[in-house]
């Protein structure tokens, strides 16, 4: 009996000690004693806004390809994404017509020839008048500009690459009649790649050609930028401005199509910056609590310029080195005293 009331003993003591300390520990503070607060010192700082679009690589120079005369497609040797280069023949047309066109513009232009030297030697003898040769040399002439025509467009038959680059649309098929200056390819040329935005109204009036920017691609890579062109007049459907971003060290892994985002950084004035939980309203306003040499706080309303991730950038209202409630706002009221939380 004496060993179980020995150990029993032993067990209550402590816990009567803890006991004891939980108390102590979590001992209310004083009815009157001052709600601690998180202050902020108000300092002017450097402040730069971002701007970032979405847009996709793009080649600076996109060339449409079209055939010079019309007529039936009837073989395209490349398809979208192929390479190709100067000089190659990418599509061309059925030119029988054309070849039979030639040949009668050619035994024309012969015929006419002929004529005209035999007027040439008729003249020398005195059979003929000045301007009767003139009207066969005139003729011989006409012919043989017509036979030159018809050799050319025998020859536009054959669509040819200007310049390397990659086929980035396919706009016609094999079999498919073509009129003249259709387009059936889009070429993109190699050189220069381009990022192509749309800048909103709210935006527009901010950037002008020439201004730098950053380009970020989703595969990690960053590039230089700068601002190239800026439309003049609101897409219809949209009411954005159409803009391309030059990237000065674009390399391989700038791929066309793939998505960009391109970030301009403006640069601001020192600003007077709050975080946005220290803000409350007051009416229609917002407003902060400013705290007094007395460490009394005092609600003063204040202009927001504009909200930020960073937070409120303060047009007026508040001035640097006077120290605001950074968090706990709600829970105050006016001439409350506070303690500072350090």
């Amino acid at each position: 009996m004496n060993r179980l009331c020995r150990a029993s003993l032993l067990l209550f003591v402590p816990l009567l000690f803890a006991a004891g300390c939980q108390e102590k520990a979590t001992a209310p503070l004083p009815a009157n004693a001052p709600r601690g607060v998180k202050t902020l010192e108000i300092g002017a700082v450097d402040f730069a806004s971002q701007n970032v679009y979405s847009g996709e690589v793009r080649a600076r120079h996109e060339i449409p390809l079209a055939f010079r005369v019309g007529g039936k497609l009837v073989e395209r040797t490349v398809d979208v994404g192929d390479r190709i280069r100067a000089g190659q023949v990418l599509a061309r047309l059925e030119s029988s017509d054309l070849a039979l066109t030639l040949r009668q513009a050619e035994a024309t232009r012969e015929q006419a020839l002929a004529e005209a030297r035999r007027a040439q030697e008729l003249r020398r003898k005195g059979f003929i008048s000045e301007a009767a040769l003139e009207a066969k040399v005139t003729f011989a002439e006409t012919a043989s500009a017509q036979a030159q025509l018809a050799r050319n467009q025998l020859a536009y038959a054959e669509l040819s690459a200007d310049a390397s680059g990659v086929v980035s649309a396919v706009l016609a098929e094999a079999g498919q009649i073509v009129a003249a200056g259709q387009p059936v390819l889009r070429i993109a040329r190699d050189g220069e790649r381009e990022a192509a935005i749309t800048v909103p109204e709210s935006q527009v009036g901010r950037l002008r050609p020439g201004v730098s920017a950053e380009v970020r691609l989703w595969n990690g890579r960053r590039y230089r930028g700068v601002l190239r062109s800026l439309a003049p007049m609101a897409e219809a459907a949209t009411r954005t401005y159409a803009a391309r971003v030059t990237l000065l060290d674009a390399d391989e892994d700038a791929r066309l199509g793939m998505s960009a985002q391109v970030v301009f950084a403006e640069a601001e004035p020192a600003v007077i910056v709050v975080p946005l939980s220290a803000l409350i309203q007051q009416g229609d306003r917002p407003a902060v609590w400013v705290v007094g040499e007395d460490e009394r706080v005092r609600l003063r309303s204040i202009e927001v310029a504009r909200y930020t991730d960073r937070g409120a950038i303060v047009a007026s209202g508040l001035h640097k080195g006077e120290t605001i409630v950074a968090a706990g706002a709600f829970l105050l009221s006016e001439g409350e005293r506070v303690r500072i939380l350090r």
